[in-house]
């Protein structure tokens, strides 16, 4: 279609700068051929001047065109057609060249000069061939000239409607072409933010990625190694107090120190590498949960109980390792602050999701004293929150002053891939 388009602008363009001298060599020719019968010599005359005048005046069009203005455009055409209107008078076969002003008056006139310049070439085109020179001499030639004159200005409506709608396209097109480039402009600016923003994005991903991992391992040396080193010291403790009233017990207590020491080396070298706790390996959660809640009785002294409720079946590894975790803060707490002298875990399998249940019987808490979670870092009852929303899971505590604690995480049950 594009290719078109340019043909026929092509075509046109030649005409417009070629078209004029051949209209007017044609008409020359046939009026010089019809001279004998249409002209007198003072018509003759008045050609011979009119003819350079003709021929010069498209010469300096030719040179003029390209970039005139509006005005020298609407300057060109007027004179135009008063020479042609001349030539007419003088022979009606210079109409020929006369016709020109139907194709090109759209080109070079302003919008609102176009009907008046079609009207006058319809009434050079109506007197022409009306049959008697202007102006009519007789009735009957007053009636054919109007006649004539009405089929013109009929023709010259409908060039003018045509120009009207090729003009009306052609705004269209550039309205479009316009709008077209504004939106590739504003495409390309709206590209070169978005790599700007993908850019940031990129760097703000890595640093939410360096935050997440400091935080998880942060919490997973909270879980495994500051808990150990707790133990161990208790254990060192013990053993140094009873060190002279029963060596056995002493040698007990450090024996207990060295395991927790070598656990936890094992533990913060599987959190370095973002392993599963070392318990799962070996046994599912049930069983590792029951060795957790069996280690903690024994190294605290406080009875506790483990329960498992429905049917057992195999976890996700991230649901497991985060329900251990939590059971493991929840059990060091207890130690560490409950003053309990009774604990008890239990494991719920419900269907859709899986709830573990830490309580104890200990002095408890006042929650509202405790600062407000803010949903990252932190930990003990924090990090046990962040841990359980990691997999879409909740936290809630229950407890108060002299009421013991009740803690309770619910998480999703995703079965192990």
């Amino acid at each position: 279609m594009s290719a078109q388009v340019t043909t026929a602008e092509q075509w046109w363009g030649r005409f417009f700068r070629y078209g004029p001298y051949g209209l007017l060599a044609l008409a020359t020719l046939v009026s010089a051929v019809s001279r004998p019968f249409l002209m007198t010599p003072t018509d003759e005359r008045v050609a011979a001047v009119l003819l350079p005048a003709a021929l010069a005046l498209q010469l300096w069009w030719s040179r003029a065109a390209t970039g005139a203005s509006p005005r020298t455009g609407a300057g060109y055409f007027t004179v135009r057609t008063l020479l042609a209107f001349g030539l007419t008078w003088c022979n009606p076969f210079f109409s020929i060249y006369a016709v020109l002003g139907y194709f090109d008056a759209a080109r070079v006139l302003p919008c609102r000069g176009v009907r008046p310049g079609l009207l006058a070439v319809a009434v050079i085109m109506a007197g022409a061939q009306s049959g008697s020179p202007l102006p009519p001499a007789t009735a009957l030639n007053w009636v054919v000239f109007g006649v004539v004159l009405a089929v013109h200005v009929t023709l010259t409506m409908i060039f003018a409607k045509i120009g009207d709608r090729e003009a009306d396209q052609e705004r269209a097109r550039t309205a479009t072409i316009t709008a077209l480039e504004t939106a590739n402009a504003r495409l390309e600016q709206a590209l070169v933010e978005n790599a700007g923003l993908h850019a940031q994005l990129l760097v703000q991903a890595r640093e939410a990625g360096v935050a997440d991992e400091r935080r998880r391992l942060a919490a997973e040396i909270h879980d495994t190694i500051a808990q150990g080193l707790t133990g161990i010291i208790a254990q060192l403790q013990a053993a140094t107090s009873t060190a002279d009233t029963d060596p056995a017990l002493a040698r007990e207590h450090v024996a207990r120190a060295a395991d927790l020491a070598r656990h936890s080396l094992g533990e913060a070298r599987r959190s370095v590498h973002n392993l599963l706790p070392g318990a799962l390996e070996e046994d599912d959660l049930p069983g590792a949960l029951r060795k957790t809640v069996t280690t903690w009785s024994e190294r605290t002294g406080v009875r506790a109980d483990f329960t498992v409720t429905g049917t057992v079946a195999p976890l996700h590894d991230e649901v497991g390792a985060t329900l251990l975790r939590i059971a493991e803060e929840a059990l060091a707490n207890a130690g560490r602050h409950a003053v309990a002298s009774r604990a008890g875990v239990t494991l719920s399998y419900m269907g859709d999701e899986i709830t573990l249940d830490v309580r104890d019987d200990g002095r408890g808490f006042d929650p509202a004293a405790l600062p407000p979670y803010r949903g990252a870092g932190g930990f003990g009852l924090g990090g046990m929150r962040s841990r359980a929303e990691r997999i879409a899971g909740t936290v809630e505590v229950e407890t108060g002053p002299g009421l013991g604690t009740a803690i309770c995480a619910r998480v999703p049950m995703v079965p192990h891939a």
